[in-house]
């Protein structure tokens, strides 16, 4: 039986990576494509160009993803990584085309673990 405060909304977490990859060569360019196919490989939605998203649940399943995030690296640029518990990232307010959107749920998938 799964512990209730396991799915707590304190405990799960959305990981957020943001970054700035030079592109001004063509050896950077594919550096760039190679790392957010890495991210798309590792489950991250672009959220932005530069800003993937992805659910997770847990600290031991966020230092995991951030290991294979840390060796897969581009050579050169900036890269930064966040993280909000679930019930953080419920309060986020989002607009699209000055438009407020409704706040985004947890992916169904993870709720079962």
């Amino acid at each position: 039986m799964t512990n209730p405060s396991y799915l707590s909304g304190y405990r799960l977490m959305w990981i957020f990576v943001m970054f700035d990859l030079p592109v001004g060569t063509k050896k950077q360019m594919r550096d760039a494509a190679k790392f957010r196919e890495f991210l798309q490989d590792e489950g991250f939605e672009m959220s932005q160009f530069s800003v993937y998203a992805r659910f997770c649940n847990g600290k031991e399943s966020f230092d995991s993803h951030l290991s294979r995030i840390e060796r897969s690296l581009p050579e050169k640029g900036d890269v930064h990584i966040l993280t909000f518990t679930d019930r953080q990232y419920e309060n986020i307010v989002r607009f699209s085309s000055q438009r407020r959107k409704r706040p985004r749920k947890n992916p169904d998938q993870l709720v079962m673990f």
